[in-house]
């Protein structure tokens, strides 16, 4: 049954040869035996998950419900769930309950799925590897000794250990496409604003974008269907009709343009990932996609850009930490100096800090057009790259990451290094366009994924020339010994 996809499985819930009960415990004991070894979940909702699982065998009953009716999922632990323990993966927010949904969560509830939990991750979403968790590490699942990426590392490594069959993430740098090309996964982060980012706790507010994982194409178009959409209540979500992603899946791709940037196959990118993306390269010209040579000449900014702008956000969205509304208060304060200082010291992990406190100078009165204003210009310049890539190819085709997942704890007293593993996947969030990730291979028994990059609000399009490829090869249908 955990092998199955959430279409697979989808059809055996309407049919009737599995009830949604059954799949929340199978899926629920799954998680008790399995997860220990892999640290994927923060909080585990057992009861929630059953009353979910019988509302919607009710409804399967009158022959009612959708397509991710039953379906078992969990939420990255950004998402405000009411009732529920919300921790952003920080000892701030370690005792916060959410009062209400964020839009994601109440969009998948009304589509009818199932929540078994919320998924650890980098604290407050800051990280590339889940090693910066108030809770601990998360593992990958195809090495215990590595990481599954960050910051959503939990759902990415939930999927790929087949605890759930569906999940939430979130991605301002890469926090989606990173772990799902580490864990063989497919992972979509939409263009910004497709997804409500209301509920979603902020870490820099004009790049995160929410997203679903999946272990298929076609499994990551069914959740899109129900996360996409405006809301009022997000001033940056965009008002603009969705489509059903699943009807355009299986259209011709042929004569489709593939561009491949120079930039991205160049210098710090591992020969044998090279190898890898280039075999599914050659796989798409079979389909009769027409492959061609691009440049986005200012992507070796994109990273320099990207850690003045993020942090500089972080900074002013984390100012609401002060130890006085909610979330964690430091014990006996002297003062209120004394109560700002030592809640925010306590509160926040190493890496939060380091981020806020670059943002903090970034944005200072005398350092504001030297950094924060120049990044923004820079900004420009990346997005108008992608322009006038997109006048001559319809997607562009990169690696996910230029080396396979590294080990726990490689790179934590590197953060430049560690910085550099999201060097493919930046610029789309500076840019505000759609991208995926897809497995395409191995190097070494560890999985690489695939980057696909669209144009503003080419969901469509990624998930089509995404569903091509898997239909050829199976590399998504590998699993990891032991789940």
């Amino acid at each position: 049954m955990h092998h199955k996809t959430i279409a697979e499985l989808s059809q055996e819930l309407h049919s009737k040869k599995v009830s949604s009960v059954e799949v929340a415990r199978h899926f629920l004991e799954r998680i008790k035996r399995l997860d220990p070894q892999l640290n994927s979940m923060i909080t585990v909702t057992e009861d929630h998950a059953l009353q979910a699982a019988q509302a919607a065998d009710q409804k399967l009953a009158q022959g009612q419900g959708g397509a991710l009716t039953g379906i078992p999922i969990v939420q990255k632990d950004i998402f405000c769930t009411d009732g529920i323990k919300t921790s952003c993966g920080s000892k701030m927010l370690d005792n916060f309950i959410a009062p209400y949904d964020a839009n994601v969560v109440t969009q998948l509830k009304a589509a009818g799925t199932v929540m078994l939990g919320k998924t650890n991750m980098d604290e407050f979403a800051m990280g590339s590897s889940n090693e910066t968790s108030y809770y601990g590490a998360v593992k990958n699942p195809w090495d215990l000794e590595r990481v599954p990426g960050g910051s959503s590392g939990g759902s990415a490594a939930a999927i790929a250990a087949s605890l759930a069959l569906g999940a939430t993430g979130t991605d301002t740098g890469g926090s989606i496409r990173q772990p799902a090309g580490l864990c063989n996964i497919t992972g979509l982060k939409p263009t910004y604003g497709r997804v409500s980012r209301y509920g979603m706790i902020a870490f820099a507010s004009s790049l995160d974008q929410g997203g679903p994982f999946a272990k298929t194409v076609e499994d990551v178009a069914l959740l899109l269907n129900a996360m996409a959409g405006f809301d009022e209540r997000d001033s940056t979500s965009i008002d603009r009709p969705v489509p059903d992603y699943t009807t355009t899946l299986n259209d011709s791709i042929k004569g489709i343009r593939i561009g491949l940037p120079k930039e991205y196959f160049s210098e710090g990118l591992n020969n044998e990932v090279a190898t890898v993306i280039e075999a599914a390269v050659k796989e798409y010209e079979k389909l009769g996609a027409v492959i061609q040579e691009i440049t986005l000449p200012n992507t070796f900014l994109s990273a320099p850009a990207y850690y003045v702008i993020a942090p500089a956000e972080c900074s002013s969205n984390l100012a609401r930490y002060d130890g006085v509304r909610y979330g964690y208060r430091c014990a006996e304060p002297k003062d209120l100096e004394d109560l700002y200082k030592r809640t925010r010291s306590e509160g926040f992990g190493r890496e939060v800090q380091r981020r806020i406190m670059i943002g903090t100078y970034a944005l200072s009165a005398g350092y504001y057009d030297a950094y924060y204003l120049k990044a923004q210009k820079i900004r420009r310049l990346i997005r108008q790259d992608f322009d006038e890539a997109f006048k001559k190819v319809d997607v562009i085709l990169s690696p996910t990451t230029p080396t396979p997942a590294f080990k726990l704890g490689e790179k934590m007293s590197d953060p430049i290094s560690m910085y550099l593993s999201d060097i493919y996947t930046i610029a789309i969030n500076l840019a505000g366009l759609p991208g995926m990730s897809l497995p395409a291979g191995f190097v070494n028994k560890l999985p690489i994924g695939m980057q696909l990059i669209g144009n503003l609000f080419g969901e469509a399009k990624l998930l089509n020339i995404g569903h091509a490829y898997q239909t050829v090869t199976d590399w998504h249908k590998r699993i990891p010994e032991g789940f």
